[in-house]
């Protein structure tokens, strides 16, 4: 059968060809790509590389879908691998897959390769392509939102791993009519990948954090003001540093870890969660290691957050809570500008099936405006 060539911005795709098999062999050997295509046989050996690119490619264009080498336009290099699958003809819809070997990535070769595909799709009839990627492989779902894919939900226990049991995956999908992207983020990524004053510094959690995370979450003074208070297991806190960049991609929430300049060293956390998109309001929470309170981190990082959230985000008032008994708390909320607003009786679930009261407090942007220009004067 001849495989149409699709020419993309930087890519070609083609046919799997003979001499591609050691780029295969290596890319399907690679940690990152068996993670997050469980189905892969481990170890990938050199025989199926060449059953690959002899018989399971080329079967694939015989149901209607198809699975094309991402090749380099100039040295015909083999870069990765895009295909389309799970055809349903009379629904005019299939599902697109890819994977980039560890030599090309970080050249955007992904995303132009779903364009090009997605773009060859629906110019042959296609209607609506869904896209499934891993909750913790955030670069799949940058290459969604780059591509137009929006984001529709969560597939429960969709994927068997290979520990015999079964994750979410997230769907995304774009019909033909569709832009063809990027789509507009809630929450866009921070300038330099971080916010600092030259005292604390704010940078995005991550799975490299879970031993300071679980050692903060088991301070018993930070349990008692969690929702409801109750320390998370460590497989919690594991799945929340694993997931804190899906969930900012996302638009719902952005996850902080508050690093003492000084010393590089974590001191604490700050949380914005998005609420309300739709009246542009949102939420911060924060919490300390008991060896860096006193030093005004808290208050310097909530106004780190607020002055990125009103001036990057359609975010235009944030909101936080205090426990009554937590002066701490409101002391950094006022000193970073927040105004009381309300006393929210029995609002948050305590111990021991009690009710706990709640302070709330509320910063809009033109409170900063009115302070930047009382400073200025």
């Amino acid at each position: 059968m001849i495989v149409p060539t699709v020419q993309g911005e930087g890519v070609r795709l083609r046919a799997f060809e003979q001499h591609d098999v050691d780029d295969l062999l290596a890319g399907y050997g690679d940690p990152e790509v068996q993670r997050f295509l469980p189905p892969l046989p481990v170890p990938f050996t050199r025989a199926q590389a060449e059953s690959y690119i002899s018989d399971v490619a080329p079967s694939m264009f015989a149901y209607g879908g198809g699975l094309y080498a991402i090749a380099d336009p100039e040295t015909d290099r083999l870069l990765g691998g895009v295909g389309l699958d799970k055809m349903v003809p009379n629904r005019g819809q299939t599902e697109i897959g890819y994977w980039v070997g560890p030599w090309a990535r970080g050249r955007g070769v992904a995303t132009a390769a779903v364009r090009a595909l997605t773009g060859h799709a629906f110019h042959t009839g296609m209607a609506r392509i869904e896209l499934l990627t891993h909750r913790e492989n955030a670069p799949s779902q940058r290459v969604a939102l780059a591509t137009g894919f929006q984001p529709e939900g969560v597939r429960r226990g969709v994927l068997p791993n290979r520990d015999g049991g079964r994750d979410d995956l997230l769907a995304y999908a774009r019909l033909a009519g569709d832009d063809p992207g990027p789509v507009e983020r809630l929450l866009p990524d921070l300038p330099g990948g971080e916010l600092t004053d030259g005292v604390v510094c704010l940078r995005p959690l991550t799975p490299g954090d879970l031993d300071f995370y679980v050692a903060l979450h088991s301070v018993e003074d930070v349990v008692a003001t969690t929702v409801p208070p109750i320390a998370p297991s460590r497989e919690e806190m594991r799945r929340r540093c694993a997931w804190a960049q899906s969930h900012w991609l996302a638009g719902d929430r952005a996850d902080l870890v508050i690093i003492d300049v000084a010393t590089g060293t974590p001191a604490g956390e700050i949380g914005l969660y998005y609420q309300e998109p739709r009246t542009g309001q949102a939420m911060i929470g924060y919490s300390m290691l008991p060896a860096w309170r006193g030093r005004g981190f808290p208050t310097r990082a909530a106004q780190l957050v607020s002055l990125w959230a009103f001036a990057e985000t359609g975010i235009a008032r944030l909101i936080a809570g205090a426990l009554p008994t937590n002066l701490g708390s409101q002391r950094v909320l006022e000193k970073a500008g927040f105004k009381r607003e309300a006393y929210l009786r029995s609002r948050l679930p305590g111990h021991d099936g009690r009710r706990s009261d709640d302070l709330q407090f509320a910063l809009v942007a033109e409170d900063l405006l009115r302070e930047g220009a009382r400073l200025d004067g």
